[in-house]
């Protein structure tokens, strides 16, 4: 009896070892069969600024390595023409109008993105994923609101755009480092993403790069400085790009790259009225902060050895808060029951060379409709212009305005007096694409105004006692 127990424990004790050794095979192949994913963000990059996009005088060669050996969109649209509300549509997959969110949150903010909002950060941790963000976050910078409780492992950058008051380093939910020197900004980023890929390991990893850059203030590292035909905007970007060959090289030499879907994008267009230090918006209309092409439609790349076929060109439109249902299907996750999703799943337009399921776009500036695209046909309303001033460029009023973007994506020709039947059309689904999307929140409270009447007080004193 006893040598029969003793046979028994010696089988379960060569056993045991298999059985887990199996069950970690199992694991293992699991999440090996899920993909990496890195995307890579800019601030205020315009349609014009990438080689793969037009441009002559700044070289782009790894940005434009991921549209040759992937896909690039050409008429790829963010949910705003400013910064804040463009960040929560693609993390969200919802407009930034659902949440309340039309402008941009400052050092003096005291809301943020809700931490009930699901991000695809969020999706992908539950699945088991390594999440990690570097950059610019700017949906919040009181600790309730900042990445860790957005489905991010870990956080490093400035947790706002870098012409505000009180840029810091954080790391986590704590700063880390006061007055950074921007110079270094890029290439300090650039090491931070490289050391997360450093650690990653076997289990699959999200990396959300956000650079500031080429919001202003610019700055490039020495070693950029003065390298483009244009001036230190191109400087910059080249930097950038730069940055975006260090990260492919890391996911080659890792042996990862295959399996890992890597996006370029930016978060809306141009800010021309910073002139030489603003970008370019190329072929097409004005730039951030208005709901003309060129505030709206940003480059946007997109690769995945063998699975995206290499070379594509996709010239409907498509949506930055695409990339959430697509990332969550790619993945095997169900899309969120309990809230609107208005972005759409694009995965038939990567892989399979079909065609995005819905071409409705709302464009709105802040919490304004301005303008509705359906196909290849975009409908303006009537807006009273803007004289211009430091932080914002002039724009001549007009009436309505009916453009065929298709022909004429730089929106030079007025259609409405040829085609009023179509106008007319366009203005009936406009109406009916903002009726469904029901009672939205009233704006968030992003700053309130200094009380400045103690001033007033002794102003008006001194006056009065100069008159007696």
């Amino acid at each position: 009896m006893k040598t029969r127990q003793a046979n028994f424990s010696l089988f379960l004790l060569f056993l045991v070892p298999f059985l887990f050794s199996c069950e970690a095979e199992k694991t293992e192949s699991a999440s090996s069969e899920l993909p990496n994913i890195v995307y890579i963000f800019t601030d205020d990059l315009g349609y014009g600024d990438i080689g793969c996009f037009g441009a002559t005088d700044i070289k782009t060669p790894n940005i434009d390595r991921i549209a040759a050996e992937g896909i690039k969109f050409s008429n790829f649209l963010s949910a705003s023409p400013v910064c804040s509300p463009s960040r929560a549509g693609l993390l969200t997959g919802r407009m930034p109008q659902r949440m309340g969110i039309n402008s941009v949150f400052f050092p003096e903010s005291f809301t943020g993105m809700a931490p009930e909002e699901i991000t695809f950060a969020e999706v992908l941790k539950d699945k088991g994923y390594q999440t990690a963000h570097v950059g610019k976050w700017h949906l919040g910078h009181m600790q309730q609101y900042l990445p860790l409780n957005q489905g991010f492992d870990s956080y490093f950058g400035i947790p706002y755009s870098n012409d505000m008051e009180s840029v810091v380093y954080m790391r986590d939910n704590e700063v880390e480092e006061f007055n950074p020197d921007q110079t270094y900004t890029t290439k300090v980023y650039t090491e931070e993403s490289l050391k997360f890929l450093d650690q990653t390991g076997e289990q699959p990893f999200l990396l959300y790069l956000a650079h500031n850059q080429p919001h202003v203030p610019i700055y490039a590292s020495p070693e950029f400085q003065g390298t483009s035909e244009r001036g230190l905007y191109g400087d910059v970007i080249q930097e950038i790009d730069w940055s975006v060959g260090q990260i492919l090289d890391k996911l080659e030499e890792k042996g990862v790259l295959e399996n890992t879907l890597v996006i370029f994008s930016s978060d809306n267009g141009p800010w021309l009225v910073m002139e030489d230090h603003g970008g370019s918006a190329g072929p097409l209309r004005e730039g951030k902060q208005y709901t003309f092409e060129g505030g709206v439609r940003v480059p946007t790349v997109a690769m995945w050895k063998g699975k995206i076929d290499a070379g594509q060109v996709y010239e409907n439109p498509a949506s930055q808060m695409d990339w959430f249902p697509t990332i969550l299907n790619i993945v095997g996750a169900d899309l969120p029951s309990d809230r609107e999703i208005d972005g759409v799943d694009i995965s038939n337009v990567l892989f399979e060379n079909g065609t995005r399921n819905d071409d409705k776009f709302i464009y709105y500036m802040l919490d304004d409709l301005r303008a509705y695209q359906e196909g290849e046909w975009k409908i303006k309303l009537p807006y009273k212009g803007y004289r211009g001033g430091p932080g914002m460029k002039a724009v001549a009023a007009h009436d309505t305005l009916l453009f065929n973007l298709k022909n004429d994506p730089g929106e030079t020709t007025n259609l409405l007096s040829e085609n009023p039947e179509k106008a007319a059309q366009m203005i009936r689904a406009m109406d009916l694409a903002v009726s469904k999307l029901g009672p939205l929140p009233p704006n968030l409270v992003i700053r309130t105004p200094q009380d400045r009447s103690h001033f007033e007080y002794l102003q008006k004193k001194r006056e009065n006692e100069s008159q007696k």
